[in-house]
């Protein structure tokens, strides 16, 4: 039996990659990278875990809870994590810079096309069927996270409260992460059934011995005073641009742009569909920056291309800045700008966190914690569902019969068929583009 056979068989590692190596396999994850975190993630395992055996499921899954716990796109974070596992700093950098890259690129391309094009015709058409795609997506996140998280009677309870935090309430979102936080952590100081936590090792003797045959199996850790190091320097050219624009623009719309997607990357648990809820309050209600229809536009725009959801942030960044500092210079500053300050602070998180993952994985309060925001998580998707259904269906108050069909046949088809989200999206682009065409829509 020769090594290749032993790797294949699981017993010998397969060779350690030079970063160089490296570089074109986390091009190919961030070019595969569709269809929201959950996609993401096993776009991840089956090259990384499966294929390059980089990694076991054990390790796998250490670090996606380590970054589950992080505020910001998961996805991204974990592709970060592993790159430092395997490279340290810079392949942290390499990772998690091409798993953004291709998706920010393509949803500038895609809000330059909006800006000049989305109100003529046919591109207006295929926005209006992408926007019952979106809904029927966002409603199918509900269901599988809420499957996952709400396995007690109190952590039901939270979702209940959260959903009427923010739906009757208007309770800003980050309140309601702090919120569900504390009772977590409380109710597993209290010994609430259904809320004590559990600080899972995924340490079973199999996944020990699978992922000692692994790239990472044999590996010394890498060097954490680089990573401390690295951490403080993402920090800094995260934080300065933000006071520097703050001192020199005060009142801009760079300087909220700034100053709202930075507080944004603090708050991000749970993932994209939670977090639109509160960007959706903010910049429709409170900035102007943008109308309710035109944040439907914006994720149907972000789930057409890879990389993380939380990309649809840039949309909004673009159309504030588009509309309030001056042409399309300007939207692309903001476009950079919003990408800049939502994704350098997971280089941040990454750095600063990952050398004491070690004491984190065994905290059972602080799982008890993070199941609490799940929990919470869930009832604001739920709001966020119902708020884009209403503004989708019920324009202005008034029933759009077409709209209402779509959004039936997007349902039916990612519920009744169990279709894949670009299928429902390519269908449903087409169909509003033919009505449209038409003139029914």
């Amino acid at each position: 039996m020769t090594r290749h056979d032993h790797a294949r068989a699981g017993q010998v590692p397969p060779a350690y990659p030079t970063l160089a190596q490296a570089v074109p396999v986390w091009a190919r994850i961030a070019a595969l990278s569709f269809g929201g975190p959950a996609g993401q993630i096993a776009v991840m395992h089956r090259i990384l875990v499966e294929e390059r055996r980089w990694l076991g499921d054990g390790r796998f899954l250490h670090a996606l809870n380590f970054c589950m716990l992080l505020p910001g796109p998961e996805a991204m974070q974990l592709a970060t994590y592993v790159g430092w596992l395997m490279h340290g700093v810079r392949g942290a950098l390499v990772a998690g810079g091409l798993f953004v890259l291709p998706g920010a690129l393509s949803m500038l391309a895609l809000s330059i096309v909006y800006v000049l094009w989305g109100g003529v015709g046919i591109v207006a058409g295929l926005f209006f069927g992408l926007k019952a795609a979106v809904l029927a997506i966002v409603v199918q996140a509900v269901v599988r996270i809420g499957r996952r998280a709400l396995k007690t009677p109190a952590l039901r309870a939270i979702a209940a409260a959260s959903f009427l935090a923010i739906a009757a309430l208007g309770v800003p979102f980050p309140a309601i992460v702090a919120a569900a936080a504390l009772a977590g952590w409380l109710g597993h100081r209290a010994r609430v059934p259904g809320m004590t936590g559990g600080g899972g090792d995924h340490g079973a003797a199999g996944a020990h011995v699978a992922d000692a045959a692994t790239v990472l199996g044999h590996a010394p850790p890498p060097a954490t005073a680089g990573a401390r190091r690295a951490g403080a320097v993402a920090l800094v050219l995260w934080l300065a641009p933000v006071a520097a624009l703050w001192l020199a623009l005060p009142g801009s719309v760079f300087s909220h742009i700034a100053l709202f997607f930075s507080q944004l990357a603090v708050v991000t648990f749970g993932g994209a569909y939670a977090v639109l809820a509160y960007v959706a309050q903010e910049a429709v209600t409170r900035f102007g920056w943008l109308a309710p229809g035109e944040m439907l536009d914006g994720l149907g725009l972000a789930e057409t291309t890879p990389g993380p959801l939380i990309m649809v942030v840039q949309f909004v960044g673009f159309l504030a800045a588009f509309r309030e500092g001056g042409g399309m210079a300007a939207g692309i500053a903001g476009a950079a700008l919003t990408t800049w300050v939502t994704f350098a602070p997971c280089f941040a998180w990454i750095f600063l966190g990952a050398p004491y993952i070690e004491r984190l994985r065994h905290n059972a309060a602080l799982a008890a914690a993070l199941s609490a925001v799940t929990a919470a998580v869930v009832g604001v998707i739920l709001n966020l569902a119902l708020w884009f259904g209403w503004h989708f269906v019920v324009p202005d108050g008034v029933l759009d019969p077409w709209a209402a069909v779509l959004s039936l046949l997007a349902l039916a088809l990612v519920f009744g068929r169990g279709w894949g989200v670009m299928p429902v999206m390519a269908l449903c682009a087409a169909l509003g583009m033919g009505l449209r065409l038409a003139g029914w829509a």
